[in-house]
């Protein structure tokens, strides 16, 4: 028998937007059934490598095309909140600005009320370095930045 297997979601592009959904499994609640605080920094790691994804930046390919790693260099996280188990959030992602070998991004979780945009859960700034395999910090390449810049949301 063939089945057609579904693929993981990579979200989707709205403009120089990026939306994650997900659910909250019972993995990621603590002992009240509450999401635990750590987890809010998982949720927002898949956003953005999801993003990168999306628009044909995956991790694997600037490892082995470039030796590029990106690396949390800051995050500060406000928690608004309680999220969960079984509700589902979206994850918003915008890139707020570029430097030479960082960016810096918005991310804000949502509930996700019936595909509408419900209360804000949580907000994540975050620095995003550019370093080589060895740790050292790395230029953002040229062709990588070009990519960056599209997404750049240059309003924020």
């Amino acid at each position: 028998m063939t089945v057609s297997l579904p693929r993981p979601t990579s979200g989707a592009m709205d403009g120089n937007t990026h939306w994650f959904p997900l659910r909250i499994y019972y993995e990621e609640t603590d002992a009240g059934q509450m999401v635990y605080h750590a987890a809010y920094l998982k949720f927002a790691e898949r956003a953005r490598t999801e993003m990168m994804r999306i628009n044909g930046l995956s991790h694997t390919m600037l490892m082995e095309d470039g030796g590029l790693i990106f690396t949390v260099h800051s995050a500060d996280v406000r928690y608004l909140r309680q999220a969960k188990l079984d509700d589902e959030l979206v994850v918003r992602t915008q890139i707020k600005g570029l430097g030479g070998a960082s960016m810096d991004m918005e991310q804000r979780v949502y509930r996700n009320n019936n595909g509408e945009l419900g209360d804000a859960v949580a907000e994540l700034d975050l620095r995003i370095a550019v370093v080589s395999q060895e740790g050292r910090p790395q230029r953002i390449p040229a062709r990588l930045k070009d990519v960056l810049e599209r997404l750049h949301d240059k309003k924020g």
